[in-house]
């Protein structure tokens, strides 16, 4: 059918195909710290354009209807089955910031059309996934314990049988793309790719659709939380740590700096609060108009000179009345003194 229909683009379009799948296998195998580094990301442009180039290749020349049976395409044509799932799996590589989303619906296009393919040459017995990852009407009911333990056993055979492919296939690829292998077995090894291929595109679906119903959650959660249009939330400058004093005194004795010592007293600091606006029902003490710190300070201390003055004198008299009361020696009951 490819020579038939091809003509002269057949070199073309294995040429295309073999880039495309060259660089997804270099993405796959990959050693970069980052799939959004910038050498991957180069990749996986140019193998969707190569990819692309020969899927519209494809399309143009017919090579496949869902009408005709598996037997009716040629050996060499059947690899030509891959790319839809081989464009599936490098846009799923596909880096960009907010776009992950619109990544996740383009793949999953690709690989659903790649399994409506295959299924409907009869390649594999297995279930068509769903049109959409979820509902319209909110999320599926959770499964029972049954039905869990059934989609776990699918998981691992479905593993199992994929490792096994692989082990085939690793066998007989240097041997097909010698060019050593007769008719019979490039066909088989065609239709193992598209056996392991289905594989793949089951389990990166499931990822997919569990991957898009979290950030689809995650858009409602943010439009939920913002604020309403219009409006904007009061920004504050972060406090700096300080001490508080007592007095303006103190303040000064001890003098400006942190860890250790003290750099506002109480009443600069409710004052500062309420410039601020945080503490709008509070009121400052009012200091006495035209009196500064210094004369401040100074009116405390002569205050407090005076109260030691009036102890001491008092401390005096209480003792001069004391020893009228006492002859000289009482209470020395040991001879002593």
């Amino acid at each position: 059918k490819m020579a038939e229909g091809a003509g002269t683009e057949a070199p073309r379009l294995a040429e295309l195909l073999a880039t495309g799948w060259r660089l997804w296998e270099e993405v796959e195998a990959g050693t970069e710290p980052s799939s959004s580094a910038p050498a991957v990301q180069d990749k996986v442009r140019r193998g969707l354009e190569a990819l692309q180039q020969a899927a519209s290749m494809v399309a143009q020349l017919e090579l496949f209807s869902e009408n005709e049976e598996l037997e009716e395409i040629a050996s060499a044509d059947l690899r030509y089955l891959l790319l839809p799932a081989l464009l599936g799996a490098l846009t799923l590589r596909q880096a960009g910031q907010g776009q992950r989303l619109e990544h996740l619906e383009s793949a999953r296009r690709h690989l659903a059309r790649f399994l409506r393919l295959c299924k409907a040459y009869g390649l594999g017995a297995f279930a068509l996934p769903a049109d959409s990852p979820a509902p319209d009407d909110g999320p599926a009911p959770p499964a029972g314990l049954v039905a869990m333990a059934s989609a776990r056993h699918a998981k691992i055979e479905r593993y199992k049988q994929k490792k096994e492919l692989e082990n085939r296939l690793a066998s007989m690829k240097t041997f097909v793309e010698s060019g050593q292998a007769d008719d019979d077995q490039m066909r088989e090894f065609y239709l193992l790719q598209i056996q392991k291929w289905i594989h793949i595109s089951l389990e990166e679906i499931e990822s997919i659709d569990q991957e898009m119903v979290i950030l689809k959650n995650r858009g409602t959660i943010k439009q939920s939380s913002a604020p309403p249009h219009g409006t904007s939330r009061q920004v504050r400058a972060p406090l700096k740590p300080f001490i508080l004093t007592r007095d303006a005194a103190q303040a000064k004795v001890f003098g400006a700096g942190y860890p250790g010592v003290p750099t506002m007293t109480v009443d600069d600091w409710y004052e500062q609060r309420r410039r601020q606006g945080v503490m709008p029902g509070q009121s400052v003490p009012q200091r006495t108009p035209g009196v500064n710190d210094e004369e401040l300070q100074k009116t405390q201390q002569e205050k407090k000179e005076e109260e030691d003055d009036e102890e001491a004198l008092q401390k005096a008299r209480n003792w001069d009345d004391w020893k009228d009361t006492h002859p000289k020696g009482y209470g020395n009951r040991q001879n002593m003194g």
